[in-house]
């Protein structure tokens, strides 16, 4: 194997390139404590008396030298939605801002979940409550989105998929219930993107996502500064994971709420939110 776990001091990491429209993210524990000691598997934290209080889906390792944080979800345990606003204002633009609508106990954990404009609202795909609010984007141009082939992260009734976004126009038919479109892909059936080395020059905080072949989605976040490739190789040689897709650099942000972990920093658009299940599946 080719990572560790590692329990991570809680610092302010940037990457190596201006954020933009705000400074880079800041990762940190909304009590200012340093995180637990992760584990091999999430497991429950217990109270002195015994009871379990908290569980975490999210662990810290380490992966040739570079510090990640992987969540995973489960379909018997957990949903998956996107979120971009609350219903009668504008985008979040923040962790903060959405934590402060939620019930941080239904959480499992949050992540920012691709590419937007300078008003935050999504540049591809976007499903939210199975209403698409933005169609998929077939346009040549510039940058990592437009980076061929980019993909679509979207599910309904616990099945989750990453396809490229020509796979996803050929075959998907149905609207899903959340979907979001973001580039580029990191893995494409078990191969690396064409146009992504092994670890190239570009090393930024970085975050992607990928199912696995038992339907278990993986969220990754880096704590340190990555390539393209090195994190490509992540999903696809630890995780085994076929598709993987890029969700988005440098303003990449987690809110894990077990830990109390919310990342702060740059403005964001869309998000996708984890939340447990209030009786997990048999």
């Amino acid at each position: 194997m080719k990572y560790a776990f590692l329990a991570l001091p809680l610092l302010a990491l940037t990457a190596c390139e201006p954020a933009p429209e705000g400074e880079p993210v800041t990762r940190t524990r909304i009590d200012g404590k340093a995180d637990p000691t992760p584990t091999a598997t999430p497991s429950p934290e217990e109270t002195q008396g015994g009871t379990m209080q908290v569980e975490s889906a999210c662990r810290s390792i380490i992966f040739e030298d570079t510090p990640l944080t992987h969540c995973l979800a489960v379909p018997s345990r957990h949903t998956i939605a996107t979120d971009l606003s609350p219903s009668d204002g504008s985008p979040y633009r923040s962790l903060s801002a959405f934590s402060r609508s939620e019930d941080g106990e239904t959480i499992a954990f949050a992540m920012n979940a691709g590419m937007y404009d300078d008003d935050g609202n999504p540049i591809g795909y976007f499903v939210e409550n199975s209403q698409r609010l933005q169609t998929l984007n077939t346009n040549e141009g510039s940058g990592n989105f437009h980076m061929d082939p980019n993909g679509v992260f979207y599910g309904s009734d616990g099945k989750w998929e990453v396809r490229t976004t020509s796979d996803f126009l050929a075959n998907v038919t149905e609207r899903p219930e959340f979907g979001t479109q973001s580039g580029p892909m990191l893995v494409i059936d078990g191969k690396l993107h064409p146009e992504i080395s092994q670890d190239g020059e570009s090393r930024l905080i970085r975050n992607g996502v990928g199912v696995d072949d038992r339907g278990r989605a993986h969220f990754v976040i880096s704590n340190g500064p990555i390539s393209f490739g090195k994190l490509a190789r992540f999903f696809r040689d630890e995780l085994e994971v076929k598709n993987a897709l890029y969700l988005d650099g440098n303003v990449s942000a987690l809110w894990n709420p077990a830990t109390e972990r919310l990342d702060t920093g740059a403005p964001i658009g869309p998000i996708l939110v984890v939340r447990k299940k209030d009786t997990p599946d048999d």
